[in-house]
């Protein structure tokens, strides 16, 4: 089957460049995608995951921990004819619109003094699905790009969710995708409503055998065990699909996390050699270093990449393939979300084993602290809180502190009530919580918010049964539930192993909310402590209740505690600054010479 807008697909190609090469002459698409030196460990030591060993979420890289079995799943080629779920009504979202209505000269701009586009490539994105604040960084930041004045587009995967409610309408026809010995079908699609100006453009990458599942990495039993093959097509299909989308090439392509860090190393070796694809940048953000991207050796192969790229330098990782890895080496510069947690991953302490190539990345790795938008985190102008109120009028924050304990149980009225909005993993400090017994023998009141690993689970519903006038879990997370914690609750608790970033602790500052901190990553750089928060140093139960103690210490002290609320409501973290860090970066990666790799890397192109 051929035609002059359909890629043909009934032969074998010996390149994705080759296969997605438009006819110009066609119809355009329609309106309606170890050395210890090298891995920063000792050479006889062994790296640790935990739990799926594709998702390789590394919480010491000093200690291994033994993957659990998982049943067999069906392959793509077999998803694709099993019976599928029926799907739930759920209510349709709209890609959020900001309203801008004179775009301001391009900030970033061509030698030709034409706008630079840029492409941001995420395996999540908010509004349409996410599972962490990897989607609504992703979003926020190119929201704020775009209404600079830089062409923005964003690519994620076409998710079930995202077909269930969100108004698609195709862009384009099908075309063909090779992924290592396969030839896969792809297709793109665009939010039915067209994106105003200074919004950035929104392109979904269909594969229905890939990304029909009802998780987006993962179900019940873990991480899906073809995760390598569906990043892989995801990241090829819109290196494939860029010239139809955009006929003049991107200036950037910015990948986040391992899961799209594939496309910095396919487009420095396959694709390199094409005309259209030599001059664009590869720019990395490391928003969780802990998850990998760990698979077999035999990866590289089902995958498309040569194997001549599996040694220490590059891919190969304690003898296995480590996709981000790969990433970090084939880009152009890397950006992790914060400082401190940039020097965090140059140390053997923080590195997750990947400490030596963050180290031999030298300058072309930064960190750059994530924004929030303070537009929607606004107790002044929130819409879903009980009452508003604002730094210069506070009577709102009581009113929404009643409406909290009446929503929970909670019946001490003049008690702190100290507030968890998170994952319930090890990462976010639950052992340190559970770990002291003084900590529920403060006279205060407790909510915790989020689910995960089923022994925290199980601990905090026993305790919030034992007490459920002080302690109340809601594992169900809602975001209109979140905006009611963070209004009403009077501190909010983040004493995690470690942190890159984080948002819940700007986001409780703009409530007047006080964090309870360790001084690790993000946290470090967005609290000040004794002034806007309370900060501890050591990861130890010891440490933690001194700084717990601290807080409420300085909560019965009620005109110095209204002065740290007041303080750090005042605190800016909205995008507009980070943005322009993004944009120095973005200008400073332009002017550098471009990652190369010689072309014998790329063996079989």
């Amino acid at each position: 089957m051929s035609s002059p807008s359909v890629v043909s697909m009934d032969r074998a190609a010996s390149s994705d460049t080759e296969l997605l090469t438009p006819d110009v002459s066609g119809p355009a698409p329609a309106d309606g995608a170890h050395p210890a030196g090298e891995n920063g460990a000792a050479p006889n030591a062994a790296p640790a995951t935990s739990g799926d060993e594709n998702s390789s979420l590394v919480t010491e890289p000093a200690t291994r921990r033994r993957s659990t079995p998982r049943a067999k799943k069906a392959t793509a080629s077999s998803a694709a004819t099993a019976t599928k779920p029926k799907r739930t009504s759920r209510k349709k979202i709209e890609p959020p619109q900001s309203p801008v209505t004179t775009l301001p000269p391009a900030p970033l701009t061509r030698p030709d003094g034409t706008p630079a586009p840029v492409v941001h490539l995420a395996g999540e994105l908010s509004p349409f699905a996410r599972t962490g604040g990897l989607g609504e960084a992703v979003a926020s930041l190119a929201k704020y790009q775009a209404s600079s004045g830089i062409p923005v587009t964003v690519f994620m995967p076409l998710y079930s969710a995202v077909r269930e409610r969100t108004e698609i309408r195709p862009l384009g026809a099908e075309f063909a995708v090779s992924v290592g010995p396969r030839t896969e079908t792809a297709r793109l699609y665009e939010p039915a409503t067209p994106p105003q100006p200074g919004n950035p453009r929104i392109i979904f990458v269909e594969s229905e055998p890939y990304f029909d599942r009802p998780g987006l990495y993962g179900d019940d039993l873990g991480d899906y065990p073809d995760n390598a093959r569906r990043y892989a097509f995801f990241a090829r299909a819109i290196l494939v699909a860029l010239p139809r989308v955009l006929p003049q090439p991107p200036s950037i392509i910015h990948a986040h996390d391992w899961q799209t860090s594939l496309a910095s190393i396919y487009l420095k070796t396959e694709f390199a050699a094409h005309p259209y694809y030599e001059g664009i940048r590869a720019v990395l953000s490391v928003h969780n270093a802990g998850y990998q991207g760990h698979f077999p050796e035999s990866t590289m192969a089902d995958i498309g990449l040569p194997f001549s790229l599996y040694n220490h330098r590059q891919l190969e990782w304690w003898g296995r393939v480590n996709l981000l890895k790969g990433g970090l080496v084939f880009s152009d510069l890397v950006v992790t979300v914060s400082p401190t947690h940039a020097h965090e991953l140059r140390t053997e302490k923080g590195g997750f084993g990947l400490d030596g190539v963050f180290v031999a990345l030298r300058d072309r790795l930064v960190g750059i602290v994530n924004g929030i938008d303070q537009e929607i985190w606004d107790p002044a102008r929130d819409t879903i809180i009980p009452r508003r109120y604002s730094p210069e009028n506070m009577a709102g924050k009581k009113r929404n502190r009643l409406a909290l304990q009446r929503a929970t149980g909670l019946s001490r009225w003049q008690a702190p009530i100290f507030a968890l909005t998170a994952r319930l993993v090890a990462q976010k400090g639950l052992d340190l919580i559970l770990g002291d017994p003084g900590y529920f023998a403060f006279d205060a009141q407790y909510v915790f918010l989020g689910h995960g690993d089923a022994r925290y689970e199980m601990a905090l519903t026993e305790l919030s049964e034992r007490a459920p006038s002080r302690i109340a879990v809601k594992l169900d997370f809602t975001e209109e539930f979140e905006h009611l914690l963070l209004a009403g609750a009077d501190m909010c608790l983040m004493p995690s192993q470690y942190e890159p970033c984080g948002l819940t602790q700007m986001r409780a500052q703009r409530y007047g909310t006080i964090p309870v901190a360790r001084r690790v990553g993000g946290l470090a750089d967005t609290i000040e402590d004794g002034v806007t928060g309370f900060l501890f140093d050591d990861y130890t139960p010891t440490d933690f209740m001194r700084a717990a103690t601290r807080a409420v210490d300085q909560y019965h002290e009620t005109a110095a505690w209204e002065e740290m609320m007041r303080e750090a409501m005042a605190r800016d973290f909205g995008w507009e600054r980070s943005a322009s860090r993004y944009l120095n970066v973005y200008r400073r990666v332009l002017g550098l010479p471009a990652v190369r790799h010689d072309r014998p890397v790329a063996v079989g192109v």
